[in-house]
């Protein structure tokens, strides 16, 4: 069984967001029994990350380290078309990647208690951001456990 979708996500601020909800609103996981999501974001100035999921400081602590180990307006950047925050979110989007492939079992993501999906938003304005989402997996009656164990 094989489903993609394209997902919206509403426009951010600079940050490192929770959108595991906003994410999963858009996908039918239903009656997959076992198998893979992949995600792929459509942009080059923003990223995709797994992390914790309950506690905003960890979110804005990655956010602080990203700015620091990446400042706008370096001066050994050449690329600046789109202004000072420009090259250090294409090169943020680099290091963090653009995809993540995570497990399904049972009709729903298998992540651990404190996983959660990130959007890193590494533009001041970046806008609505797209992603590609593709479903492969077995379907099956037994949607209600986890398989494989």
């Amino acid at each position: 069984m094989w489903r993609q979708t394209e997902v919206a996500l509403k426009p951010r601020a600079r940050g490192v967001h929770l959108v595991t909800d906003e994410v999963l609103a858009g996908l039918d996981l239903s009656g997959v029994r076992v198998g893979l999501l992949h995600l792929f974001l459509l942009h080059t100035s923003a990223s995709l990350t797994l992390n914790e999921n309950a506690s905003p400081e960890v979110r804005r602590d990655l956010e602080r380290f990203l700015r620091r180990a990446v400042a706008d307006g370096a001066p050994y950047f050449e690329h600046g078309l789109e202004g000072p925050d420009d090259m250090p979110a294409h090169v943020k989007a680099a290091l963090l990647g653009v995809s993540l492939t995570l497990p399904v079992a049972g009709g729903r993501l298998r992540l651990g208690t404190w996983q959660g999906i990130y959007l890193c938003e590494h533009r001041e304005r970046g806008g609505a951001r797209r992603l590609v989402a593709t479903v492969t997996g077995e379907t099956g009656r037994d949607v209600g456990g986890m398989t494989g164990r």
